[in-house]
């Protein structure tokens, strides 16, 4: 394959992620979050109906990530990706085809197994790929696409409402774009090959496994992290739309959240080479903290704005600093230890949606929900200080990230 044809297919191959990401992520999973006060005021959907299905979504996604950590096969990952894609389109248009809370329940449980396709399955094939052709392994491309799907699930709505859809119509166009996005995120990634004999393996560093206190402060801080993150990506539409005087904004508020969240990987990539991984990792939380409690304090736009630049700005680096972590310390077979971080991350997410709409549906807000969550993420990040100051693994890991920004 000469230069320009690999090159040509290495920007193939991180499309397809980013498309995997606007399907899977921005319509299958965050479709939903738009859409919940345009459901609740169309059907039968209260605050506690909303949280729960919200939390099934959460517990699918748990379930791709413990295939994802279980499952080692290159081929049975890169079919579990292709299924996942189908998920995301046909769950999409089941939301349209029935209002039964249990078979939404369903749907909401399989996006969200879908989701993982485009999140952990994904990202593994797509290294995969990268480094088998001898390129530089970075996902700052493929996870901008999160941040890019979230724009496109919120644009889309406000356009769709501008037409004036129902919300059955609106899944119905969702299921539609999915199909077109589908093409290319199944086209350009290529089915994984077998290398060269010997030639497998001859890239990867040894693994340096983590200590035991870092994986026993690690694993609570992320499901800290997990907590403050699921709140708003599922309510802020909601929540901004209950406010009298923000009547017509949450849409706009949440396509903010994408917009900030599609160059933060690259961005926390950069702080990580100057104040190490772990102290990217806290400097990202405290400044999560401030995001997701500002809608508490204030409904002004200008304050609601900047919630979601700072909440949508952060939550990304978050994941993506844990992820390279993981593959620091496990270079050859990162997916074992990111299954693991993204359960504790994933746990956070299956309850905090329902426990947030119950005390929502019997306090006739958010307000209680917000401040728990910032709370959360907060312990999470003292959790982490103290982690980076005692713990030769976060020591060393911090150490490697300011060696990149030397090298460079």
């Amino acid at each position: 394959m000469s230069t320009a044809s690999l090159r040509v297919q290495r920007y193939k191959v991180l499309l397809a992620g980013v498309f995997s990401q606007l399907l899977c992520i921005g319509i299958a999973r965050f479709a939903y979050t738009p859409l919940l006060p345009i459901m609740q005021q169309q059907t039968w959907m209260n605050d506690a109906d909303g949280g729960w299905l919200a939390a099934l979504n959460y517990a699918g996604y748990m379930l791709g990530a413990v295939l994802a950590a279980v499952v080692h096969s290159i081929h049975v990952k890169d079919t579990l990706y292709r299924i996942g894609l189908g998920l995301a389109v046909l769950t999409t248009v089941g939301m349209a085809l029935t209002d039964s809370f249990w078979l939404w329940a369903g749907l909401r449980f399989f996006a969200g197994l879908s989701s993982s396709a485009a999140m952990l399955l994904a990202s593994g094939l797509i290294l995969h790929w990268l480094m088998q052709h001898r390129q530089r392994g970075e996902l700052g491309i493929h996870f901008a696409g999160l941040g890019l799907g979230i724009v496109l699930a919120a644009v889309s709505v406000e356009f769709m409402l501008s037409r004036a859809l129902d919300w059955q119509a609106q899944w119905w166009m969702f299921g539609l774009l999915g199909v077109v996005l589908s093409i290319p995120a199944w086209r350009w990634l290529p089915r994984p090959v077998k290398p060269l004999a010997g030639a497998s393996k001859a890239y990867a560093p040894a693994a340096i496994p983590p200590t035991r206190t870092f994986m026993r402060l690690m694993l609570p801080a992320y499901f800290c992290a997990g907590y403050g993150y699921v709140i708003n990506a599922t309510f802020i539409v909601t929540i901004v739309e209950r406010e009298p005087l923000l009547s017509g904004m949450g849409n706009w508020t949440f396509a903010v959240v994408g917009l900030a969240a599609a160059p933060a990987v690259m961005l926390w990539d950069l702080i990580a080479r100057r104040v190490g991984y772990l102290g990217a990792l806290i400097i990202a939380m405290s400044i999560q903290v401030v995001g997701i409690v500002l809608p508490a304090l204030s409904a002004n736009l200008a304050v609601v704005m900047l919630s979601a630049v700072l909440y949508g700005g952060t939550f990304l680096g978050c994941v993506s600093l844990v992820l390279t972590m993981a593959g620091k310390l496990y270079p050859a077979s990162p997916a074992r230890l990111m299954g693991q971080m993204t359960l504790a991350y994933g746990a956070a997410q299956i309850f905090a949606p329902a426990l947030t709409g119950m005390l929502a549906e019997a306090s006739g807000h958010y307000t209680v929900g917000l401040w728990l969550a910032g709370g959360f993420v907060l312990l999470g990040a003292a959790l982490l200080a103290y982690l980076r100051g005692v713990d030769q693994t976060a020591q060393r890991l911090d150490a490697e990230a300011k060696a990149l920004s030397i090298a460079r």
